[in-house]
């Protein structure tokens, strides 16, 4: 892999002090845990319920995107919490609670939509920022 898509892929900015890192990494474990369990584990393999729900949204191929969001909650989920490809995990994420936020809570209070804006900003994060030193992406980049 080159250096510039390894650094893409597995990149990050490193945190300055060791208890940073820990705070930094329970947070990624927990809010990736709580994702996958919470929330993916169930849409797995999504239902005919789901699917039309989906189709409802207006997405074409409403089974396949029923399992794009399925699949970037439960194994985008396990894969930030694991800190592998955290920031594609990430961004996957982001994008399925932006539309949770913006288009399957459009019209409900902003009480129903603050768990999808508080993961996506998480997810925002950990796109931006990378997985930080105590992760498997970091010791892919240093080569180990």
């Amino acid at each position: 892999m080159n250096k510039t898509l390894r650094a893409l892929v597995f990149g990050g900015t490193p945190l300055s002090s060791l208890a940073a890192e820990a705070a930094f990494t329970a947070l990624r474990v927990f809010a990736g845990l709580s994702m996958s369990l919470a929330h993916g584990l169930g849409k797995l393999p999504p239902g005919e319920q789901f699917v039309g729900f989906v189709g409802k949204l207006g997405f074409p191929a409403p089974t396949l995107f029923a399992w794009a969001a399925a699949l970037s909650e439960f194994l985008g989920g396990i894969l930030l919490a694991i800190g592998l490809f955290t920031r594609p995990a990430a961004f996957f994420v982001l994008f399925t609670m932006g539309v949770a936020a913006l288009k399957v809570h459009a019209a409900d209070p902003y009480l129903k939509k603050e768990m999808a804006f508080l993961y996506g900003v998480i997810a925002l994060a950990f796109t931006l920022a990378g997985a930080g030193r105590l992760s498997i992406d970091c010791l892919i980049r240093k080569g180990k």
